[in-house]
């Protein structure tokens, strides 16, 4: 097995600010041998998702910091070529954590089969994979959203606000998106049909929310955080509740914003707020996908995705992301 080469991305340097390129590095070296208990994997498609952002930093928000020199983390779907693992034959695809390169091994943790007959394969890394359970659980758990709730859904072009927008329609709620251009503004509305969406770019949010939303907001799904979570925050009604997926809108500041300013609507307002990682539910995850494709068979959820060509472009996936230049789901095809 040293006969074959390997590909894989590295972090070269820490990113100040936004990633660039040149914080990554592209290098090629021998796979070692496979040995009892391990599978070798063919990686067919690579996953950007947000929170990698936060593994790249000095003092990474969650989990052990990354060395320079170490493999992108990240979500990989591919084809078991090599099994010594009575629990994994070759020929089968699979879904995990298995990082930006071109082959993995693995002892098998963590390593999910997934059935190409619920959908096309790279849907195991969006609508099918950790953002569709991200937006399912977060939304159906953490919101426990009611008919006729008023939801506002921050980044809601991205991979999970777009699928929390469509979830809380098939529960009966109104649905507000918030997103950064006339494209995913389009998108949202014509064809997940949002019943409004505010392009925080060229509108006033505090002011168009309170003309979309008069009678108030009874869930918010934060993937923002900063200001845009400050104004909606304030106008939430009694009861209401917040699920806070993730702080986009702060991964990259070289300083931390001023300190959150709506506690005391918490307060007065008996608002509940909850943050969560969506690994809360893995054992869940089988009920999560049986029922999002089903709502994919009926029509009832569509999803959009972002394909970039070639390893060597997953770090422009990622900044893309981080950018909000992304419609959908990012996904590295190898």
């Amino acid at each position: 097995m040293q006969s074959e080469m390997n590909q894989r991305v590295l972090l070269k340097k820490r990113p100040n600010g936004m990633p660039s390129v040149d914080d990554f590095e592209l290098v090629n070296h021998y796979l070692d041998d496979i040995e009892e208990g391990e599978i070798l994997i063919k990686i067919q498609y690579l996953s950007a998702d947000p929170y990698q952002r936060g593994l790249l930093a000095e003092n990474p928000l969650r989990g052990t910091v990354l060395e320079i020199g170490s493999v992108i983390p990240g979500g990989a779907v591919g084809e078991v070529l090599v099994s010594r693992n009575p629990n994994f034959k070759s020929g089968q695809m699979v879904e995990g954590r298995l990082g930006w390169q071109k082959f993995a091994k693995s002892d098998g943790i963590g390593i999910r089969k997934i059935d190409p007959n619920l959908a096309p394969i790279p849907s195991s890394l969006g609508v099918l994979g950790m953002p569709g359970m991200t937006a399912y659980f977060g939304f159906l758990e953490v919101c426990l959203p009611v008919p006729g709730d008023v939801v506002v859904v921050s980044a809601a072009a991205g991979a999970v606000g777009s699928l929390v927008g469509q979830i809380a329609k098939i529960m009966g709620c109104k649905v507000v998106g918030i997103s950064g251009s006339l494209q995913k503004k389009t998108y949202l509305l014509e064809t997940l049909n949002f019943d409004a969406v505010i392009n925080y770019k060229t509108q006033d949010v505090d002011k168009t929310l309170r003309d979309e939303c008069p009678e108030g907001i009874d869930v918010y799904f934060d993937n923002v955080g900063g200001i845009i979570s400050d104004m909606v925050i304030s106008q939430l009604n009694v009861g209401g509740r917040v699920a806070v997926c993730g702080q986009i809108s702060l991964y990259n500041l070289s300083e931390p914003e001023l300190a959150p300013r709506f506690l005391s609507t918490l307060i007065y307002r008996n608002i509940r707020i909850e943050g969560f990682v969506v690994s809360k539910w893995n054992s869940r995850y089988p009920e999560g996908i049986t029922r999002m494709a089903k709502w994919i068979k009926e029509g009832l959820i569509q999803y959009e995705e972002h394909v970039i060509h070639g390893l060597e472009n997953a770090p422009q996936g990622l900044i893309d992301v981080l950018s909000g230049n992304n419609l959908g789901k990012v996904i590295i095809k190898i």
